[in-house]
């Protein structure tokens, strides 16, 4: 806005000469603009930088048609031309230039028609809505009754099945702060802060799984199961496990419908049950295959892999995986070397395709490794790793490493006594960036992340 100010004041002087010449005669006219102005009639300079618009500033006069002006896309105080023996203008507050971008904003809202916009088509309406980033929901639903129930209706859930699904965001619990979570959006690269108020205040619970748009938790005694939407505070807690386990257990999570989901956990001595959100009940539909060697040295830091109807678990002693198929119930186990000088690693998915991520230290070098399951040999095939120069930072140090989600988009929690860092890794793109650390809203102090989980945010997602 404050380019085009500067336009305007740029086209009045040149408005101004050309008045001044066609009221003066033409004898008169070239010694009163020489003795009035310090500069020729003529066409502003141009301003040579790499890009530049053309405005065509249209006006009645002939004269004003012939001027072009040519704007660059740097900093408006080029545009300024100075006359003699005046000094160059100083630069201006902060609070100045805001006040020229607000005053330009609102001349823009005011050129809305209120009467076209009345009649806007309320399927369409939705249309648009559904296409909206999805951090700008969190203001959404405080405009007004009718679009807070908006959320929940039909037609807005059908217009947001139509919608690319978008890169998942990342629930995460930190050392310092148990009882409560907090959300990154790697699109925006932000953090939220979400409450969410069903949640036991009085038990640790903590993001094992994710689907659909849900939150799978479990807290830290192992007894209890809920299902909450981080976005929307829907929450459920689960009814209570037939099978009495108080030990660790891994957690799997999986759509079994459009609205529906199932959730698989299973002990190292081989008890299991699954969950049906549409029966709301537990049921252990048969048992451990006797091919599967018990009891298993579940690897609990690595998530679950979920690829169609099949549950993917990490393990050792041996070293492989162990997996159960949703149609079928049969369990099976593959023996799978892990590489050498391997730790902290994790079972991750990328279009179909088993892929595992983890630390390898080798005497004072560590560097994060990406492997790819070759089917044919059952053997791990490094695909990628973090770049050499970030890896430099993490010599001679002890560093362990947290893997928050396992599909497409991974976060990693790097971390020493002497370092706190948090990276992204797109399997799509090969592409690592690093996150800006997470800092309560009314705090200073960078939070540790403890554990969490990967989540594609779903507003109509209901537990």
């Amino acid at each position: 806005m404050e380019v085009l100010a500067m336009l305007r004041q740029l086209i009045g002087q040149v408005k101004q000469l050309l008045q001044q010449q066609n009221t003066h005669s033409p004898s008169s006219s070239s010694s009163s603009s020489s003795s009035n102005f310090s500069y020729p009639l003529q066409s502003p300079p141009l301003l040579h930088l790499p890009r530049c618009y053309v405005l065509n500033l249209d006006d009645s006069s002939a004269e004003d048609s012939c001027y072009n002006i040519i704007m660059t896309a740097g900093k408006s105080e080029n545009l300024k031309m100075l006359e003699p023996g005046k000094p160059p203008p100083k630069k201006k507050a902060r609070k100045e230039r805001n006040r020229g971008k607000v005053t330009g904003t609102s001349c823009s809202i005011e050129n809305l028609d209120p009467q076209v916009w009345k009649e806007f088509p309320e399927d369409l309406f939705e249309a648009v809505i559904a296409r909206l980033p999805i951090a700008t929901f969190f203001r959404f639903r405080s405009v007004c009754r009718k679009w807070n129930s908006m959320l929940m209706s039909q037609s807005f859930s059908e217009q947001c099945t139509q919608v690319p699904q978008p890169q998942p965001w990342f629930y995460t619990i930190t050392h310092e702060n148990v009882n409560t979570g907090a959300m990154y959006d790697p699109t925006l690269k932000k953090w939220h802060h979400p409450t969410i108020p069903a949640l036991p205040t009085k038990l640790i619970v903590l993001p094992v799984a994710s689907a659909g748009g849900l939150v799978c938790f479990l807290d830290i005694g192992h007894r209890s199961f809920y299902v909450c939407n981080p976005l929307t505070r829907s929450f459920k807690e689960l009814p209570a496990r037939s099978v009495k386990v108080w030990s660790r257990v891994a957690v799997g999570m999986t759509l079994s419908g459009k609205s529906a989901y199932s959730i698989l956990w299973v002990g190292c001595d081989g008890e299991f049950e699954v969950y049906d959100s549409r029966k709301n009940s537990w049921t252990r539909p048969g048992t451990m295959s006797s091919n599967v060697k018990l009891p298993m040295a579940l690897n609990f830091k690595s998530q679950t892999v979920t690829i169609g109807n099949k549950f993917y678990f990490m393990r050792s002693e041996p070293d492989g995986i162990v997996s159960y198929d949703m149609v079928t119930g049969i369990w099976k186990q593959f023996i799978i070397p892990a590489p050498l000088h391997l730790s902290d690693h994790t079972l991750a998915e990328c279009g179909g395709r088993i892929m595992l991520v983890g630390l390898l230290t080798k005497n004072a070098a560590t560097c994060v490794c990406i492997w790819e399951l070759q089917k044919m040999t059952l053997l791990w095939k490094e695909v990628d790793r973090m770049p050499n120069i970030w890896c430099l930072e993490f010599y001679g140090k002890h560093v362990r490493m947290t893997c928050l989600g396992n599909k497409g988009l991974l976060m990693l929690s790097l971390r020493s006594r002497q370092m706190n860092r948090l990276v992204t890794y797109d399997f799509s793109t090969r592409e690592w960036m690093k996150v800006p650390g997470c800092v309560l809203p009314r705090g200073r102090k960078r939070q540790w992340i403890a554990c969490g989980t990967a989540f594609h945010p779903r507003l109509t997602a209901l537990a």
